[in-house]
């Protein structure tokens, strides 16, 4: 296992972390977590040297609990002391200050620790951040690091470079950030520029979700499966492609996947020995941007999130919604992406067609349209 420093911290973290939310199912019921086969999996990536593990951000307070709690076992019999242990506030669930210390307190009654590691205020943007400072986000967290609840705070982020450096500039001591980030990610809120300034201001910085969800590594449309047939591409497999791309980049500390197998976990690790930054030639280079552009052109809607649209008077992210229905489109995965639109609680029923962010658009798209485009999808059942 390769280490790499975390941020201005004096510490090493594996380059691979363990993310726990799609841990195995019994009969592939998402009530019914395979504990067994769970707790072995951590253990054997424990074993294996991986030290950082993230109980990710929840949409689902039960399932949240569901994990956290195996996690707690997992980490019994000494293994709790060999690991340090990511957690994320659920911004959407917050409403007054005193959700704050409600969530943070159950979720270390669940995991049975004294205190998380490191704690991040989940999915940052232009939207929540000014509505957390007013409900006083900051004094709350620097009075939980005071009695040790918090040992470093942290956020996950997705919005633009502009917000990104709003942010770090409104406080000056987060230890860490978290973006989703592969190769399909270069250019998407912040894409490689805003990692670049999160490490240049000494936050260690998280990479998550390299693969997509697994979407990266599924059977590639036919555009994207010509670019892998037609290039050598060097033994080496999609996922270790996606990874190794991540990887290339020294900015990131960690590399968190969320994984459902002792298969799929000492894969990742043997993946791991090879991480090497900066390492990558320019023919691979090439072959990932060629592989990113087939991708890129089966995206139904031109859109480049500049949120000119934004904000819709009944709240519509309509930004977002076009994301999701992109990624249905481009990966060929429509029960991933109406999951996603689901659990975050989008609701295109809403729209009153006042086409108020249709004539904001700075490029003139058809928003009405592609918006009854993706309702018909996400909403859709297979």
């Amino acid at each position: 296992m390769k280490y790499r420093r975390f941020g201005k911290l004096d510490w090493e973290v594996s380059v691979l972390g363990f993310g726990v939310m799609r841990l195995p199912l019994v009969h592939n019921n998402p009530a019914h977590i395979d504990e067994r086969e769970s707790i072995k999996m951590l253990r054997h990536a424990v074993d294996h040297g991986v030290n950082y593990l993230d109980l990710g951000c929840a949409h689902d307070m039960i399932q949240h609990e569901r994990l956290a709690r195996i996690i707690s076992r997992a980490l019994q019999d000494g293994y709790r002391q060999r690991v340090r242990i990511a957690a994320s506030m659920p911004l959407a669930l917050i409403h007054s200050p005193s959700d704050f210390d409600d969530h943070l307190n159950r979720q270390i009654q669940w995991l049975q620790t004294d205190g998380i590691d490191f704690y991040l205020l989940g999915w940052l943007n232009r939207d929540i951040w000014p509505k957390l400072k007013d409900l006083g986000i900051l004094p709350w967290a620097e009075k939980a690091m005071t009695d040790g609840r918090i040992e470093h705070l942290g956020f996950s982020f997705h919005d633009d470079y502009q917000v990104l450096r709003t942010i770090l500039n409104d406080y000056d001591h987060w230890t860490l950030c978290q973006f989703q980030y592969s190769y399909m990610d270069m250019d998407r809120l912040p894409g490689v520029g805003g990692i670049k300034y999160a490490a240049d201001r000494g936050l260690a910085v998280v990479a998550a979700e390299p693969l997509r969800g697994g979407r990266l590594v599924h059977k590639p449309p036919e555009p994207v499966a010509k670019v892998w047939a037609d290039t050598e591409s060097r033994g080496r497999s999609p996922t270790e492609w996606g990874l190794a791309w991540v990887w290339n980049h020294p900015e990131v500390s960690v590399v968190v996947s969320d994984m459902s197998s002792v298969a799929q976990v000492e894969h990742h690790i043997g993946f791991a020995d090879y991480a090497e930054p900066d390492s990558f030639s320019v023919q691979e280079a090439v072959l990932i941007n060629r592989v990113r552009q087939a991708y890129n052109s089966l995206k139904p809607v031109p859109c480049t999130a500049c949120r000119a649209c934004m904000p819709c008077p009944v709240g519509i992210d309509v930004p977002r919604i076009f994301e999701i229905y992109n990624d249905a489109v481009m990966y060929d995965d429509a029960r991933t992406a109406r999951a996603v639109y689901h659990g975050e609680a989008h609701d295109l029923d809403i729209c009153t067609e006042c086409e108020i962010c249709q004539n904001a658009c700075a490029k003139g798209l058809d928003i009405m349209n592609y918006l009854k485009k993706a309702e018909q999808l996400l909403v859709g059942n297979d």
